[in-house]
This record gives C-alpha cells, structure tokens and sequence, in this order.
C-alpha cells in the first residue's frame, strides 16, 4: 500500500504550530527543534522557510496583529477611531499574551505591524495632527495597549493579608486578584478614556 502522504509544510502551517506552541507554553519554550517535532518533519526543513528562529517569532507576531481591525480608521472621525482600534487590538493581546513583548518592540519589518502603524499615523495625519505630534500619540496609545496587556496589575499582590500589616494603605489589595477582570479592564477603559479626552481637549485648544 503506498504511503500515505505528509501534509504540505507551508509558511501558514509553520506559524500556526508556532503560534499555538506560544500560546500554550510561552516564548521560551518555542525551538526549531520542539516545533519541527510538533509539525511531524525535521528540523532542517524548516529553514526552508524561515532561515532563523527569530524569523518565525516576527512571523507569529504578525499574524497576531493582522487580527486586529482597522477598517475603524475609514470609517469612523480619529477620536472614535483610535477608541475602537485600541479596544480591538487590546482584546486580541488578551487572547495571545505570550506574544506581547514581541509586539511591545515596535513592529520593525512587519507588513501587519507596519500598515497597522500607517493607519494610525495617516489617520492622525490626515485628521490634522502635525506628524511629530502624531507620532507621539502612536507612541502613547502603544505604550496603554501593550502595557496593559504584558501583566495584571490586579495578580501583582499576594493573597496573604498579614503581609498587608505594615501598609495600611493596602488592607484591601489581597482582595484584587478576585476582582481581576474588573480592576485589569477598568484600568484600561479609564487610561484610554483620559488619553482621548486629553487629546481632544489639546486639539480644540489649538483651533481656537
């Protein structure tokens, strides 16, 4: 009987093995070797591929990104629009956190990073924002979205409410890890709104 025949080792099935590899375990424990092994082929071809193990991080980096939606930018004014893409990629960092300090670099050569990147720059641009200007509101929005998704302030503390003896202040904060998806969430919504109404309040006062 003939063998049965291997599935086509394609750059699309590559970053996904990786990306759920990431997902479920962590940066570190990504390798050309674990992934090969998971992917059924060895090593080797891989690199036919990806030439390097960084190559294929970028590679799963960017299909995260490419996730997030930026038609927010064609159809909405830039306040409503820098909302709706802050929420849309926070909530996709959410589901893929073990990628974040990737992302947190910047987008560096990658196509999904850098037409996220011109959308939000042209947006900002075209809206009116001198380009240096703008170019600082990318940075700050990057800054709140990526931030926000690296760590839970709410799991920062310990459980033990004795260590809490000393900082009267803190009595409560043993308490934050029950209440972590409202006290994570509700950190976010209020930097993003105080950033938003910030700039608007910035942007009327210069059209005065």
């Amino acid at each position: 009987m003939a063998r049965p025949k291997q599935a086509l080792l394609t750059r699309e099935r590559i970053v996904a093995a990786a990306g759920a590899l990431v997902d479920a375990e962590g940066l570190e424990a990504l390798s050309v070797r674990r992934l090969a092994a998971e992917l059924g082929v060895q090593g080797p071809s891989l690199y036919n591929h990806f030439p390097t193990k960084a190559e294929i991080v970028d590679a799963v980096a960017d299909d995260v990104v490419s996730r997030v939606d930026l038609s927010v930018f064609r159809e909405r004014e830039w306040p409503d629009a820098l909302r709706g893409w802050a929420r849309a990629y926070h909530s996709v960092l959410l589901e893929h956190p073990n990628i974040v300090p990737v992302l947190a670099q910047g987008p560096g050569r990658r196509p999904a990073g850098l037409a996220m990147a011109e959308a939000v720059f042209g947006a900002l641009v075209d809206a009116g924002w001198p380009p240096a200007r703008a170019t600082h509101i990318g940075a700050l929005m990057r800054y709140l979205i990526t931030g926000s998704a690296l760590g839970s302030f709410a799991l920062g503390f310990d459980i033990d409410p004795e260590l809490y003896d000393r900082y009267p202040h803190l009595h409560n904060a043993p308490r934050l890890a029950a209440h972590q998806r409202a006290v994570d969430e509700g950190a976010f919504e209020l930097g993003l709104d105080l950033l938003i109404n910030g700039l608007l309040s910035q942007n009327e006062g210069t059209h005065r």
